[in-house]
């Protein structure tokens, strides 16, 4: 189980990452190679990022040689670039300290001891291996990742918005709570309690669209904790193959509600909704009422036939979707 304790300057600072972080999002999916095959959902998926991975890429196994990355990587970013000067600006003390605490008990390859000293060489090797690794498996995926980012601050913004941020925050994890300023969120194949105290630093939220296990935070003196959440489907991202395009919001709202907002380019009675994307007045309605309590949609009822149109919400997540379309 995972205990943080909140201030009440914490729950004021509570704040949705608005873009994706690469670097970060990099380390998840790297993580999520080396866990055991029973993984079935991500065992094509693996396996071609196996193949296709270059050999560039291979000192990165070394800085998490048991499936636990050193502190010092916990970076953000919103570029590949930034993450990468963020990380070679760490002190030298928190990478030794990060280098020690991985191979306190093994000797470690020898880029890795190179590393430990702050040889200049080692930093390039791990450059070049940043650098493969994000255009072998993130960079055909990424601009999946930002639209799924975009409907996730959507989705979290409404929640909030409706249910307040206690709500909010317990519904990105099933069986999590919050009580007396502590968010429990319980881990059942990790043993033990981590309790985290943000002391007045804040919380940064992050969903992460690789990682399907339980959350991974960044926690760093000084600075916000980050933490990552799984989000998306529970399936792994593949590159577009070519086709038809597929709308990134269809994966979040669904084809036939996806279809209804878009009818919405003027205010539509049921009736309308219904014949204008073929479905029955029961299933419009249907959906309309899953809509209107996302808060996407509005409904006035005029005698016996109610009206519905788009709310601002909706019509700013339409418009960036297809901006990035």
């Amino acid at each position: 189980m995972i205990r943080i304790h909140f201030t009440a300057d914490d729950l004021a600072r509570v704040r949705f990452a608005p873009r994706p972080s690469p670097v970060p999002e990099l380390h998840a999916a790297l993580l999520m190679l080396g866990l055991p095959r029973e993984e079935l959902l991500f065992a094509r998926w693996r396996s071609r990022l196996l193949r296709n991975l270059p050999s560039t890429a291979e000192p990165l196994a070394d800085l998490a040689p048991t499936g636990v990355a050193p502190a010092f990587l916990d970076v953000l970013g919103e570029t590949p670039e930034e993450g990468y000067a963020l990380i070679r600006e760490a002190a030298a003390e928190e990478i030794r300290t990060g280098i020690e605490q991985l191979y306190g008990r093994r000797p470690p390859p020898p880029w890795i001891r190179a590393l430990h000293r702050g040889d200049a060489a080692s930093w390039r090797t791990l450059g070049r291996a940043q650098r493969a690794a994000y255009e072998a498996v993130l960079a055909p995926v990424w601009h999946q990742v930002q639209d799924l980012h975009r409907a996730e601050f959507t989705r979290h913004a409404v929640a909030v918005a409706e249910r307040g941020l206690g709500a909010a925050l317990t519904g990105l994890a099933p069986g999590s709570r919050l009580r007396d300023g502590v968010w429990e969120w319980p881990l059942p194949d990790a043993p033990g309690v981590r309790e985290v105290g943000l002391g007045g630093r804040g919380l940064i939220l992050r969903p992460t669209f690789h990682w399907r296990r339980g959350p991974l935070l960044q926690d760093r003196p000084g600075r916000p904790v980050a933490l990552a959440y799984p989000a998306g489907q529970g399936l792994p991202l593949v590159p577009d193959t070519g086709g038809a395009p597929v709308d990134p919001l269809t994966g979040v709202l669904g084809r036939t509600r996806l279809a209804l907002l878009r009818s919405l380019d003027q205010a539509r009675t049921t009736t309308g909704l219904a014949r204008r994307i073929g479905v029955s007045n029961a299933t419009a309605s249907a959906h309309a009422s899953a809509l209107r309590a996302a808060g996407l949609i509005t409904t006035t009822r005029t005698g016996r036939s109610v009206c519905h149109t788009r709310t601002a919400l909706a019509e700013l997540l339409l418009t960036n979707g297809a901006a990035d379309a």
